[in-house]
């Protein structure tokens, strides 16, 4: 996924899947200026990991 589109999903009021190497996330913000997104894994609000948006999938 490239950063703009990050950003578009992050943005949208629309439920858009996300894929971090097959596993469900949420975007929780996107850091435009490094490639970078935090994002949610699964069902758990705790669990948030910060990786390169060329990691996600839209599905």
């Amino acid at each position: 996924m490239d950063i703009q589109r990050a950003n578009e999903i992050y943005s949208s009021k629309d439920t858009i899947a996300v894929k971090l190497e097959g596993e469900p996330v949420w975007i929780e913000s996107v850091d435009t200026a490094n490639g970078m997104a935090t994002v949610q894994v699964g069902a758990k609000p705790t669990n948030t990991q910060t990786v390169s948006v060329d990691r996600l999938t839209e599905h």
